[in-house]
């Protein structure tokens, strides 16, 4: 481990994204007045016909918001972007992906490897930086709600390259 010097200084590490085990409208509450993200995770149902993740999104689905679909390809890393109204509701159906969250007003970091393995929603509130990286061979396929539907005319987003957060590890992380 190196000591930070003034060319090089200390970045924050990222923490895990608090698990929230109840109802995810109450997650979203949270969530949002914390202004932090919460991962809620989903049970899986399974018989021997196959599995599912069943009502998700129940409580928080809206008219405004709108439901899409993404794949992402091994490698890749879709970062950075942020809200100002919508939440974000993720929640990886085919491989995995790293989250990663910031809060540029206190430089809090937060992360977490969700997919297959990992089945779960993540909850990002307004105002907070975030984006992912495929990690794993395959690729990964995401289901996301926004709370506000996308205005091509005033799009509710700022973006900002994947690489410009100083320390981010988006990399896999060896424990």
């Amino acid at each position: 481990m190196t000591t930070p010097t003034a060319e090089s200084p200390a970045v924050a590490q990222p923490r895990t994204i608090p698990t929230f085990t109840g109802p995810l409208p109450d997650a979203f509450a949270e969530a949002r007045d914390a202004n932090e993200p919460r991962f809620v995770p989903q049970p899986v149902f399974a018989d021997d016909r196959g599995w599912s993740y069943m009502n998700q999104f129940v409580g928080v689905l809206a008219p405004e918001g709108q439901i899409n679909y993404s794949v992402m390809y091994p490698g890749v890393v879709k970062a950075w972007h942020r809200h100002f109204k919508q939440t974000d509701f993720w929640m990886v159906l085919h491989g995995h992906l790293k989250l990663g969250v910031v809060n540029e007003d206190t430089d809090e970091r937060w992360v977490k490897v969700m997919g297959d393995k990992a089945p779960g929603i993540a909850i990002v509130p307004p105002t907070l930086w975030h984006g992912a990286a495929t990690v794993g061979p395959d690729h990964a396929g995401l289901l996301y709600f926004v709370t506000h539907q996308y205005d091509p005319k005033q799009p509710d987003e700022d973006r900002r390259d994947w690489d410009s957060i100083d320390g981010f590890p988006w990399d896999v992380q060896f424990k």
